[in-house]
């Protein structure tokens, strides 16, 4: 019985939207999902990482994903992206919020040389554009009257300092923020909204020796002496977009590998040994 309400198609099959779901964490939740039984589509601004992902997601599911190319710091885009989706498989159940700008434009500058086009992009991208697709698949699962799922993604940069990216790490207490105000007024509506926060996570593999190397020595600074991959974040995707978790809303859940529990070093700063 249990496994049975982690799985996610139905009937009827649940329809679910992951932004910034072309690469990185956002890929390896999409295929999660689809692999737990959902039709899924893809969003993100750029259509070869689109297919690409589209292929890997068909290969692991046997369902080739929806793709649609968007711009999800302009709200008409994230309205046509949910549109897109109901137009194609006729419902949406299930939205997560994951597009965000992983480089962080304006990073490392200080607060009084931080551009207002660097602070304002980071925003659009990691906050307004949750606003935005959390909006139009509301307005949809209100009007259906079936209810359905938000999750969020945030970062663990959102908890503590980050001296060297003010834009993202306020945008990102933003999304929790947001989970929070957004699952109170949703509750009595049957929509559940969640939060994700991902500490150090490889988005990738180490494309040489030298990133292998790197990631090693991160990793010796957090409780569990590793950096976390992407496909662990699927399970936690897949548990909040469940009937598994159907009584867990305004919750945010950290998976940093316990990092934060055990006092990570504060950003910007060179851990030094000393003797004595």
């Amino acid at each position: 019985m249990v496994l049975e309400k982690l799985r996610l198609d139905g009937p009827p099959r649940r329809v679910a939207i992951v932004t910034g779901g072309s690469r990185g964490l956002g890929k390896a939740m999409a295929i999660s999902l689809a692999e737990a039984g959902a039709d899924v589509c893809i969003a993100s601004r750029t259509i070869s990482q689109l297919e690409s992902a589209a292929t890997e997601i068909e290969a692991a599911c046997g369902r080739r994903p929806l793709v649609v190319p968007t711009n999800v710091q302009k709200s008409g885009e994230c309205d046509a992206l949910i549109a897109r989706t109901i137009d194609q498989f006729g419902r949406l159940d299930i939205m997560l919020n994951n597009a965000g700008i992983g480089d962080r434009r304006g990073a490392g500058s200080r607060i009084t040389d931080l551009e207002d086009a660097d602070w304002l992009d980071t925003i659009e991208v990691n906050l307004h554009s949750t606003f935005y697709c959390s909006r139009a698949a509301a307005r949809h699962m209100l009007e259906r009257g079936e209810g359905g799922v938000i999750v969020n993604v945030a970062s663990g940069t959102a908890l503590r300092s980050a001296p060297q990216s003010f834009g993202y790490a306020a945008a990102k207490a933003g999304v929790i923020s947001l989970t929070k105000s957004m699952a109170a007024a949703l509750v009595g509506e049957n929509i559940r909204v969640n939060c994700i926060i991902p500490g150090y996570v490889q988005q990738h593999p180490p494309g040489n020796q030298e990133e292998a190397d790197r990631v090693l020595t991160r990793g010796k600074f957090i409780t569990a002496r590793r950096l976390g991959e992407a496909w662990e974040l699927g399970p936690l995707a897949v548990f909040l977009c469940s009937d598994a978790s159907s009584y867990v809303t305004g919750e945010s859940f950290v998976i940093d590998g316990g990092g934060l529990a055990g006092g990570i070093a504060p950003t910007g700063f060179k851990v030094e040994a000393t003797n004595g």
